[in-house]
């Protein structure tokens, strides 16, 4: 009797055993094909951000490029202001003389028939 029970236990370990291998390789299995995703989804997402950092990268060389020719655009506009400035005070200061010249001439005239009027 020990022995049929001996080789009825062994033969139930040994499809024990066989069942255990088979989960084992399912598992396996099953653990390369995520894998194999998970390189892929990795992959995908790389290139991803790899253009994210491009777009990024041209966006950067844009603005750049704007706020360029902005700023010399602004520096034109800023010297054309001061150029227009500097133009409207000489002409101003110009004016400014004639009429200081025509007061004193005026201011003469007046003292001349002042003194023969009389006070």
């Amino acid at each position: 009797m020990n022995n049929e029970l001996k080789d009825f236990l062994d033969k139930k370990f040994d499809n024990i055993d066989k069942k255990f291998s088979q989960v084992n390789e399912k598992i396996d299995k099953k653990m390369e094909e995520v894998i194999h995703r998970f390189q892929i989804i990795t992959e995908s997402l790389e290139d991803k951000v790899q253009q994210v950092a491009e777009g990024v990268a041209n966006l950067n060389e844009k603005f750049d490029r704007r706020f360029d020719e902005m700023n010399r655009n602004f520096d034109q506009k800023h010297q054309d202001v001061i150029a227009a400035i500097k133009f409207s005070y000489a002409e101003l200061d110009r004016r400014i003389l004639f009429l200081e010249t025509e007061m004193q001439v005026l201011k003469t005239r007046v003292e001349e028939i002042e003194k023969r009027i009389g006070p």
